[in-house]
């Protein structure tokens, strides 16, 4: 009777420090979305769930033990919906049940029937040995999901284009985050129907070829005598990608700009100043591209695939690249705020474009809107296509990675 309720008194106190441990993680993984790894703090986690630091401590002794915790329990829900979707017999349906779980899911954290899904973004600020073993379960994933383009009909299809596919899906899908906030959950069901349309199919009319045109250098000209901002605007941008906005510290961005910390403050307040910069720097060089794209004395899928096809290809440049919109969630109010109208302004003219393609008729009748979020994403994961498609040439990025998101992922 004794072994008996010992057992029982064992298995409560099992299921407590269970539930207690999910309870931080899912509050930990709130807090890393919004603040990084670098802005992540133990006592932050502790506050938001009643605790004090130490018996956070308890479970995770350290503040990157709990940032790779909440990394690999992310990597373990989108692991459960690649392995559900990947039982379906061909890959566009593997697809659209990828999509259709994410979209379910994503709709019962809205309604806090789930933990908040976790951002991936600065799995790369997490210091070694920890960052290895992320990363090798997220390229674990990444394999499993390039497993969805395994068909004879897609024989065609060689590694490097199933990679760059691969990282399309998956980016299509972690970004969707981002903007799906814009819609009522109960728009989900047609959300799923207009991506998968778009993902599937594409956006132009039968027969429409991919002829992109060279468009002018997007890149901003300095004024006499600045010309060293341009450099040291690439560089800053570059780091902060690599590290996350509170990874790369002002003295990374320094020493990679080969200045002085003073040197750094005497050009710039404060690194809120650099980004926001850097931002602008970005919202410039799409407005220029677009604008130059809509000036062109053609249908509108043609400026489309120009635009698109000339800013992926940038991402690779010596120019390159344009800094990611996840560095968005770390800035401070209102900055955060004015940051994000310049990328919804870029937004709203590719949405532009395509509603005047449907309207000439050289594109289908797609969502512009959804199709333009879709865009806007395919061009924020660009910037890391060269670490799936290792000695990929700039000549060669628009056709591997922006024609499969417009003309069809599986063509």
């Amino acid at each position: 009777m004794k072994a008996m309720d010992d057992g029982r008194i064992a298995g409560a106190a099992t299921a407590r420090y269970a539930k207690k441990k999910e309870t931080i993680l899912a509050a930990a993984t709130a807090i890393l979305n919004r603040q990084g790894v670098r802005g992540m703090t133990l006592a932050d986690v502790a506050a938001s769930v009643g605790l004090n630091t130490t018996s956070v401590t308890y479970y995770y002794r350290k503040k990157d033990d709990l940032a790779a915790a909440c990394f690999m329990r992310g990597l373990e829900r989108f692991e459960a919906m690649v392995e559900q979707a990947a039982a379906e017999a061909r890959p566009a349906e593997r697809i659209v049940k990828f999509l259709d779980l994410y979209l379910d899911l994503n709709r019962r954290v809205r309604l806090g029937e789930a933990t908040p899904l976790t951002s991936f973004a600065e799995i790369k600020a997490l210091k070694e040995p920890l960052r290895g073993s992320v990363v090798g379960a997220f390229n674990d994933l990444f394999r499993r999901v390039r497993s969805f383009f395994d068909d004879p009909s897609l024989a065609h299809l060689d590694k490097p284009q199933r990679n760059a596919r691969t990282h399309l899906l998956m980016e299509q899908v972690f970004w969707s985050g981002r903007w799906l906030r814009r819609y009522d959950i109960e728009d989900y069901g047609r959300v799923l129907e207009r991506m998968s349309d778009i993902l599937l199919k594409g956006l132009p009319v039968a027969n429409r070829a991919w002829e992109p045109h060279s468009l002018p250098d997007p890149t901003p000209v300095s004024p006499e005598g600045l010309e060293w901002r341009e450099t040291f605007l690439v560089a800053a941008t570059r780091l902060i990608n690599q590290r996350g906005y509170r990874g790369a510290s002002v003295e990374d961005i320094s020493a990679a700009l080969n200045v002085t910390k003073g040197s750094f403050y005497h050009h710039h307040e404060d690194k809120d100043a650099l980004v926001t910069e850097c931002f602008e720097r970005t919202f410039t060089v799409t407005r220029r591209s677009q604008l130059d794209a809509r000036a062109l004395p053609t249908d509108s899928w043609t400026q489309l695939v120009s635009t698109a096809a000339g800013l992926t290809s940038y991402q690779l440049s010596e120019h390159g690249p344009l800094l990611r919109a996840s560095s968005l969630g770390a800035l401070p109010e209102p900055l955060r705020s004015d940051m994000a109208d310049g990328y919804m302004r870029g937004w709203q003219r590719f949405a532009s474009i395509i509603s005047d393609g449907v309207a000439d008729g050289s594109i289908r009748a797609v969502d512009a809107s959804i199709a333009a979020h879709m865009i806007n994403s395919m061009l924020n994961a660009a910037a890391s296509l060269e670490a799936w498609v290792p000695g990929l040439k700039r000549e060669e990025a628009a056709n591997l990675f922006a024609r499969p998101l417009l003309t069809g992922v599986l063509s």
